[in-house]
């Protein structure tokens, strides 16, 4: 397969998606302590195993990207080198969120974000990280973001899509008031705990319906978010939709605010319309881009946004959703490129810059 070079100059850009292999249990065996280690070999975890994507399918990664060798030669070879990246920061698709066990899922989170540090953050300057973070174990969520506050290469708390209870739930606030207190931002990436069916309706018949009703789920989460009033108690906190599309916000953005002017009594901390705080606090990555073909209609897309601060640069590596390194799709306004690029993350990430 050949792969295809960005029709842009990259030079310096911040690729805000970015997926290492996901770590085994052998891999994380190191970073538990003894306790844990004996838990998950007599339990038999395997944390990749719980993923809804998992690495052997084909979508994952692309042919052409495949090694049996080192995967941080392999990302700075196939991304990093060639599309002279400043930072990409790293997304670990992890079955932590999953498991019901709220401590092993919190041995879990802690054991990945060491194994981060050393495989990957501490080998490559470049590199930036998720933070993994177990929802299901509040407590102990802070505890993390506590623990590693201080390694600024850690830029947000990530979480997924589709989660047991909307994620605006005051039970979740102790995790937003810690992330904001230290710069960290809220990174939702497309997934599932499996918790709930994925639609409103049920569950799904084929692989289609459920990559549709990824985007049903991003929209329940921001609408959840400015409902509950979460940016209106963490004025600093934003949410950046990973791996979503972007053609679902502006519907979004247009249907919540109309429904707000008859609503708002039950939401008197919702001072301004939902399409306004959707630009303040809501950013989506551009890859997998799932605009028009035509590319004349692609700015007119954007457009629909009213912003050009929401989007941000991402190549989705080593997934199989794009054309290689041609990483921003025809049509896309060129005077708007180096914003996407750089100037919207570093806005967006504040520990980007410390």
């Amino acid at each position: 397969m050949h792969t295809r070079m960005s029709r842009f100059d990259t030079t310096g850009a911040i690729d805000c998606d970015v997926h290492p292999p996901s770590p085994r249990r052998d891999d994380l065996y190191p970073y538990l302590d003894d306790y844990w280690k004996e838990i998950v070999v007599t339990r038999e975890v395997d944390i990749l195993e719980l993923n809804a994507f998992p690495e052997r399918t084909l979508p994952y990664m692309r042919p052409d990207w495949k090694t049996s060798g080192d995967p941080l030669e392999a990302m700075q070879r196939n991304l990093l080198d060639p599309l002279k990246l400043d930072h990409a920061i790293l997304n670990v698709v992890s079955g932590a969120h999953a498991l019901f066990d709220p401590y092993l899922s919190a041995a879990i989170c802690r054991a990945t974000n060491d194994w981060l540090i050393d495989k990957w953050l501490d080998r490559d300057p470049r590199l930036r990280a998720s933070m993994l973070v177990p929802f299901q174990n509040v407590e102990a969520a802070v505890e993390e973001i506590e623990r590693l506050a201080g390694d600024k290469r850690f830029v947000q708390i990530l979480t997924l899509s589709a989660t047991e209870l909307p994620l605006g739930r005051r039970v979740y606030w102790p995790i937003y008031e810690a992330a904001e207190k230290h710069g960290l931002q809220l990174g939702i990436h497309a997934g599932s705990n499996y918790r709930n069916s994925p639609s409103h309706s049920g569950f799904h018949s084929f692989l289609i319906e459920d990559h549709i009703a990824h985007t049903q789920g991003f929209a329940t989460q921001i609408a959840s978010l400015i409902s509950e009033g979460v940016f209106t108690k963490y004025p600093g906190l934003k949410a950046i939709a990973i791996e979503s599309g972007v053609t679902w916000v502006p519907p979004l953005m247009w249907r919540m605010s109309k429904d707000w002017r008859g609503a708002r009594i039950e939401v008197p901390w919702v001072k301004d319309a939902p399409a306004e705080i959707i630009r303040r606090h809501v950013r989506v990555t551009s890859q997998p881009f799932d605009g028009p073909d035509d590319p004349a209609d692609v700015a007119k897309a954007l457009d629909h946004m009213l912003s050009d601060d929401m989007l941000l640069f991402s190549s989705d590596y080593p997934h199989w959703n794009f054309e290689g390194l041609d990483v921003l799709p025809e049509g896309f306004p060129e005077a708007a490129v180096s914003k996407l690029l750089r100037d919207n993350v570093l806005a967006t990430y504040p520990r980007l810059g410390g």
